[in-house]
């Protein structure tokens, strides 16, 4: 390929640091620091080859049969292919249909979803009184839970209602009054629906906040701590995140009563994706981008851009230029964004192009590159970026763009 090049010069540095800001070198010559108010991110950070070992599969204690789920469940789960369970659930499934409070740390892409939907639509089929309300940071994730939620849940006549916004909230309203056992939902929806009288939140005997470092990273906090004041004293509270910053412990300390720790976190990038910079040194980042989809490699990619205009004018000149492409950001109806993800799972598209609204709660298998063709702001969103590719023990290739 012309006019550009890969760097692979350098190591890695600063996995450890929540994010970054302009690198600064000190005086005595050696690595530096970062500010964290800066203009842009050390391009090192974003090198690191991927790990080329064979890793011991894990082993678990386990089958789905042996655990006590409803025998429906169990069916769905054989019908999705599932054989053995993934870490996550290997080790969380039975305290959580004991009852017990849990806090899972766990990358994403490990499965946790199904860990924490199995026991609870069980707990539900047999006890139809019990209500379960799962509170996820984005609309692409609470609405990727309800997915997996009607699969595992197919013929026990357990239901839900998803509560987002961008759909309408007269439609939620009147799911609600049916009083459905599971409620899935973004926090400000949530709370909105709380306000104005609509969603009983002392009816929830089982809470799941899923992903609460994204929520904090969001401006959640407020809202989540809202929330929490409404349910009920006596729970079950299950709690997912993948990093435990020093908010994460106070929501934790009001939220868990002697809770499990099922503890999963491999690190903080994916060791099984290959990461890179592609320096453009002032070319056509779009020429550039072009030469690397036409690589035959290059078949399920996404792009993150960091303006919703950026995204919306690279769709428009790459569909151009021929190639198939869908785009999600804000701007974007549920609707719309909804459709854009099942295009590329579907194979109809080969490029979702996303700002960071998507680099929370896609789960979309096979993705093969991830490409920044902006730089993220803070290594936390690039980091997530990221995780979209690699999942479930795949190899993945994630790409950076810089000058």
């Amino acid at each position: 390929m012309r006019n550009f090049k890969r760097d692979r010069s350098r190591g890695f540095r600063g996995q450890n640091n929540r994010s970054f800001g302009q690198y600064r070198p000190n005086r005595s010559g050696g690595q530096g620091r970062y500010r964290s108010k800066g203009a842009s991110l050390n391009p090192l950070m974003f090198v690191k080859k991927a790990i080329d070992v064979v890793e011991m599969p894990y082993v678990p204690a386990n089958s789905f049969s042996d655990f006590p789920l409803d025998e429906t469940v169990k069916k769905n789960i054989l019908v999705r292919g599932f054989d053995k369970p993934t870490a996550i659930q290997d080790q969380a499934i039975l305290p959580v249909l004991e009852g017990r409070d849990l806090v899972g740390l766990a990358n994403t892409g490990t499965g946790k979803t199904a860990a924490f939907l199995l026991p609870l639509i069980t707990k539900v089929s047999k006890d139809r009184s019990q209500k379960v309300l799962i509170v996820a940071p984005t609309r692409e994730l609470a609405s990727q839970i309800q997915d997996e939620f009607k699969l595992f849940s197919l013929g026990t006549r357990v239901f839900s209602t998803l509560c987002i916004g961008g759909a309408s909230l007269n439609v939620q309203a009147r799911e609600l009054s049916r009083q459905p056992n599971f409620v899935i939902g973004t926090p400000g929806r949530i709370k909105d629906l709380e306000g104005r009288r609509i969603l009983n939140l002392s009816q929830y005997g089982n809470v799941v906040l899923d992903e609460v470092d994204r929520m904090l990273d969001m401006g959640f906090i407020n809202d989540i701590r809202h929330i929490i004041s409404f349910l009920p004293k006596s729970r079950q509270s299950l709690f997912f995140s993948a990093t435990i910053p020093k908010e994460t412990e106070v929501i934790m300390q009001s939220f868990l009563v002697d809770p499990v720790t099922v503890s999963v976190k491999t690190g903080v990038t994916p060791q099984n994706v290959d990461q890179d910079i592609i320096r453009t040194r002032g070319k056509n980042k779009l020429e550039i981008l072009h030469q690397l989809l036409i690589k035959e490699e290059f078949r399920k990619v996404l792009v993150f851009g960091r303006t919703k205009w950026g995204v919306n004018k690279l769709e428009a000149n790459l569909t151009q230029r021929g190639f198939k492409a869908a785009a999600i950001h804000g701007n974007k109806s549920q609707g719309q964004r909804l459709r854009a993800l099942n295009m590329l799972k579907n194979n109809e598209v080969q490029i979702l192009l996303a700002t960071d609204v998507a680099s929370r709660g896609i789960d979309i298998e096979n993705v093969t590159h991830v490409i920044n063709y902006d730089v993220p702001r803070t290594y936390g969103d690039y980091v997530h970026r990221i995780g979209r590719t690699g999942r479930m023990g795949k190899k993945g290739v994630a790409l950076t763009f810089v000058d």
